[in-house]
C-alpha cells in the first residue's frame, strides 16, 4: 500500500484501508471511540491487482486508487472516492494508462488538493513521471509528463498545508521534488538533491503552512529529514527496513513530529520531536509484541486528539492498534487485536 491507510474520516470514525486478494477492503469503527465493524469490499466487483494507493483531501474524503487488468499482460488505473468510512465507496472508474496501455508501470501515489481534486502520479515505461489530475467540476485533465529519469521504488505525494500538491521521488545518487506553483497548476521539477535514499523508504509530511518534510533513510542506515531549500538532516539511525509512519501531534502542549517504524526486533518503534526542530534530537521506544516481517504501521489522530497507532499484516489479515492514554507524553494503552 502507499500513503497514510489509517485515517479518521469526515465523521471522526477511524478506518483502515487494505488490499486483500483481488479487492480492496475498508475497515471502520461503529462510532468514533467504538467498536470495530467486519471489513468490507470498496469500489464494487472489478478484480484489482494487489496494489493500493490512498490519499485523504482537507474534506476528509478517501481518495484511492489501484491497477486492474484489462487484457492479458495489459492494465489501466482506477480510482475511487469513500465519502464516509461507514457508507459505500464510489465504484471503481477507469482512468489510463500513463503510455496509452501497457501493463503496470509502478505503484501509483495520489495526493488531493485543497478544491478537493485528486492527483495521481505513477512511474511511465520512460522510468519517468506521470500525472493524471481531476477537474474541479467533474472528469479528468489529459496525462501530463513531469519527466524525471530512472525513479526507483515507490513515489511519495503529499499535499501542504498551503493546499498545493507536491511529489517526492527517488533516483540514484538524489531525491526529486516536485511541486504546484499555484493551485490547480503542473507540478514542476524544483529541485534535484544529492543523497543516498533507499528505494521504498520515503514518507513525507506537512510540516508548516510554507513546508513539507520528507523523511527516508540512506545508505548508511540514518533515518533523513529534508525539507527542499535546505539539506537532508541524520535524525537518528532507522529502527527497520521499512518506510517510517509519521504524523504531527500535540505532546504536553509542543506540536510534535511522531514517527513509528516496524524494528528489527519486530516491535513497533516510536520517536518524537518538536516540529522542524531536528536539531532537538529524537530516539526510539519500542512497544508491543513482535510482528510478522511484512507489517506495516501507520498512525493517525483521533476526534479528542489523541495519537492512535495501527499495525496490518497484509500476510496473515492480523490488525492491531493502541490508543495515546490521557497521560502527559506518549503513553500509550496495551495493543489489541481487532
Amino acid at each position: 500500500m502507499n500513503g497514510d491507510w489509517f485515517i479518521r474520516g469526515r465523521d471522526g470514525r477511524l478506518s483502515v484501508y487494505l488490499s486483500s486478494g483481488e479487492a480492496a477492503l475498508c475497515r471502520a469503527e461503529r462510532g468514533p471511540g467504538g467498536p470495530w465493524a467486519a471489513p468490507r469490499k470498496v469500489g464494487g466487483d472489478q478484480k484489482l491487482h494487489p496494489v493500493l494507493a490512498i490519499g485523504q483531501g482537507a474534506d476528509g474524503y478517501a481518495h484511492l486508487v489501484s491497477w486492474r487488468p484489462t487484457a492479458p499482460g495489459e492494465s489501466g488505473l482506477v480510482h475511487s472516492t469513500h465519502f464516509r468510512p461507514r457508507l459505500a465507496a464510489l465504484d471503481w472508474n477507469p482512468v489510463g494508462h500513463p503510455n496509452k496501455k501497457g501493463d503496470r508501470t509502478g505503484t501509483p501515489a495520489v495526493a488531493v488538493d485543497a478544491q478537493g481534486r485528486a492527483h495521481i502520479f505513477v512511474r511511465n515505461l520512460g522510468t519517468g513521471v506521470s500525472m493524471l489530475a481531476q477537474k474541479e467540476k467533474g472528469g479528468w485533465e489529459p496525462w501530463r509528463d513531469l519527466k524525471g529519469r530512472d525513479v526507483q521504488g515507490d513515489l511519495e505525494a503529499v499535499t501542504g498545508d498551503s493546499g498545493r500538491v507536491e511529489l517526492y521521488a527517488a533516483v540514484p545518487g538524489a531525491l526529486l521534488h516536485w511541486r504546484q506553483e499555484k493551485p490547480g497548476s503542473q507540478p514542476v521539477l524544483e529541485e534535484a538533491m544529492e543523497a543516498t535514499p533507499r528505494p521504498g523508504t520515503l514518507r513525507a509530511l506537512a510540516t508548516s503552512s510554507e513546508s513539507t518534510t520528507l523523511f527516508f533513510t540512506d545508505d548508511s542506515g540514518d533515518l533523513c529529514a529534508w525539507r527542499p531549500g535546505g539539506k537532508p538532516v541524520p535524525l537518528l539511525a532507522a529502527a527497520g527496513p521499512g518506510p517510517v509512519a509519521a504524523v504531527r501531534c500535540e505532546l504536553d502542549g509542543i506540536d510534535c513530529t511522531l514517527l513509528a517504524q516496524r524494528s528489527a526486533s519486530g516491535r513497533v518503534a516510536f520517536a518524537a520531536y518538536p516540529t522542524e526542530e531536528e536539531s532537538a534530537g529524537a530516539w526510539w521506544t519500542e512497544s508491543g509484541l513482535q510482528l510478522p516481517a511484512d507489517a506495516e504501521v501507520s498512525l493517525a489522530v483521533d476526534e479528542e486528539g489523541r495519537v492512535v497507532a495501527a499495525a496490518l499484516s497484509p500476510s496473515t489479515g492480523r490488525l492491531l492498534l493502541t490508543r495515546q492514554k490521557d497521560e502527559p507524553g506518549l503513553a500509550l494503552e496495551a495493543w489489541r487485536e481487532l
